[in-house]
């Protein structure tokens, strides 16, 4: 289930308040002994969190099937999607799977049963303290205070839930709407430009989102890059490379490599310009979690 993207934070009756985490969607599936983690578009992410699956293998209570998003914490508490990226790089980031919802609990599926009574059920599954556990944070009822909360905390947001909602597996509905204190979103790379002065492997990558079938250029970005990124980056790109822009139209960058668009690049920026252009964007990290066709120009965050 998706939430959908609103602009302006508001306050509703019956309706709650979570803090907006910056990482990887998951699902965690508990059969016996048998732990499996998923990504978003259902792919077995278990190797990867090995010791997050041993966490949900020792809860008790029975199977389940729980949905959340692994994050990482910076030293303030606050969840950054490119800390993720600098795990294989640095033991001292430690993945935390922050839960929000139960979609089965001991065989019975309840993804029909009101929000309300899925938190409960998620609340008698994770503990309250877990080093790599722990329940989505619930904030002020008013949607107002929330978002003001989340914006002094330095959060990427919130998302407010209609207390009464049933669960809606992939659908991007209504009843859950967030709002965005950071901006941030994804982008489809679609080529890359030539190093310059001291950068090795190349200089910007070139992003866009989708308007129906047709790749609309968005902009280049050229900060936010480690050594480690810009290698992983080049090496993923280079078998990618293709003689025509999948830009329509095409861009005026005629140094420009061009190369399939199938690359997801979660980037921040500062705003819009009038013309569609990201302004001051910075590379946080690839995406695997989406596929390309979502990043849609409709969807973005505006």
């Amino acid at each position: 289930m998706l939430p959908t993207l609103v602009t302006e934070p508001f306050s509703r009756a019956g309706w709650i308040n979570e803090e907006k985490y910056d990482g990887f969607r998951a699902l965690a599936h508990l059969s016996g002994d048998n732990v499996k983690l998923y990504s978003r578009n259902l792919k077995n992410i278990t190797a990867d969190y090995l010791e997050i699956a041993q966490a949900l293998r020792e809860l008790s209570g029975g199977d389940f099937v729980l949905d959340g998003e692994i994050v990482a914490f910076d030293q303030k508490g606050v969840s950054r999607f490119q800390l993720l990226q600098r795990r294989e790089f640095d033991v001292k980031v430690r993945p935390i799977f922050t839960l929000f919802d139960c979609l089965e609990i001991d065989g019975d599926e309840i993804l029909k049963k009101p929000l309300i009574e899925r938190r409960e059920a998620l609340e008698t599954i994770v503990p309250v303290r877990h080093p790599l556990l722990m329940r989505s944070r619930l904030l002020s009822s008013n949607g107002l205070t929330a978002y003001e909360e989340a914006k002094r905390r330095g959060w990427e947001g919130i998302v407010a839930k209609n207390d009464d909602s049933p669960y809606e597996p992939g659908k991007r509905t209504r009843t859950w709407l967030k709002v965005k204190c950071r901006r941030e979103s994804e982008f489809v790379i679609g080529g890359y430009t030539p190093p310059a002065g001291h950068r090795t492997h190349f200089g910007a990558l070139l992003v866009g989102l989708y308007d129906g079938g047709k790749l609309c250029y968005t902009g280049k970005v050229g900060t936010g890059y480690s050594e480690e990124a810009l290698t992983e980056l080049a090496m993923k790109m280079k078998p990618l490379a293709r003689s025509r822009s999948p830009f329509e139209p095409t861009p005026r960058e005629g140094d420009a490599t061009w190369v399939q668009p199938i690359l997801i690049a979660q980037v921040a920026f500062a705003e819009w310009t009038k013309d569609g252009k990201l302004r001051q964007p910075a590379f946080l990290g690839l995406r695997y979690d989406k596929k390309p066709s979502e990043c849609q120009w409709r969807e973005r965050d505006r």
